[in-house]
């Protein structure tokens, strides 16, 4: 009994995942793109993504070709969108799926790889012309960005472990393209559990003098915070359950830091 197999007579077009990770360097919001090594848009810059094989899911599609042309693994993705404009791209009718992800650029060594001649960050300010309707796509990445970081911790995937209270207000500030009163910031991040300070003793010796019966300086250093511990499962990198978590946590306290 010959195998079988399933047929359609209706057209079906292709599906694609592409993928919008951010990063921030402490002073401005980063997209990570690749240089497209094949036409249609070849030496053009583009979003990582490529076509969904047979045997695989959307998300599990959007993991390997991050893989494949970045070198960037083990990062939490998530959709946020569906593009399915009819000439979006030449090759044919092709449907696009399109994740976010946070990550931190020093924790990655990024490199282009497989149809991918160059992987490198950009500033989200100042990209270079796109292939596709991936400008299109980043506006939307955008957009969502905007709307999640104010509802759940997710902010702090762009910070090293540790932080200060600065730190994270510049990626606040960065994200939303405006600025937040420094002490006011501060004074309502402390009423919350969002952080939780790592280190009371924030005083150094920040000089010292050979001149006899003279005394070194002292200074203080930033505090330095973490996200709370209530949270902290949430910000994991790559749980499956952390955008559920997330949407249900939608906690109060994350939208307050933002009511001055």
């Amino acid at each position: 009994m010959s195998e079988r197999k399933y047929t359609y007579e209706y057209p079906r077009p292709a599906l694609t995942a592409d993928c919008v990770i951010f990063g921030f360097d402490g002073e401005s919001l980063k997209i990570l793109l690749v240089e497209r090594g094949l036409e249609p848009y070849k030496g053009c810059w583009a979003l990582p993504g490529g076509f969904m094989k047979m045997d695989e899911t959307i998300d599990e599609c959007a993991r390997r070709e991050l893989l494949e042309e970045t070198g960037v693994r083990d990062v939490y993705v998530e959709q946020f969108g569906c593009f399915s404009g009819v000439g979006r791209d030449p090759r044919g009718r092709v449907v696009t799926v399109a994740f976010i992800a946070l990550v931190r650029p020093a924790d990655h060594q990024v490199r282009g790889g497989d149809d991918a001649r160059l992987a490198a960050w950009f500033d989200a300010s100042d990209l270079p012309p796109l292939a596709f309707d991936h400008k299109e796509i980043i506006a939307a990445a955008r957009r969502r960005l905007r709307e999640i970081l104010v509802l759940r911790p997710v902010a702090f995937r762009l910070l090293d472990e540790t932080f200060t209270v600065d730190e994270l207000r510049k990626v606040y500030e960065t994200v939303n393209n405006t600025t937040y009163d420094r002490r006011n910031f501060h004074r309502k991040l402390m009423q919350s559990d969002i952080v939780e300070a790592v280190d009371d003793d924030a005083s150094i010796c920040i000089s010292s003098s050979n001149m006899p019966g003279k005394t070194p300086e002292r200074g203080r250093r930033p505090r330095l915070f973490r996200l709370g511990e209530s949270l902290r499962t949430l910000s994991a990198p790559d749980n499956p359950s952390v955008a559920a978590d997330e949407d249900k946590r939608e906690d109060g306290s994350m939208k307050d830091l933002f009511l001055f």
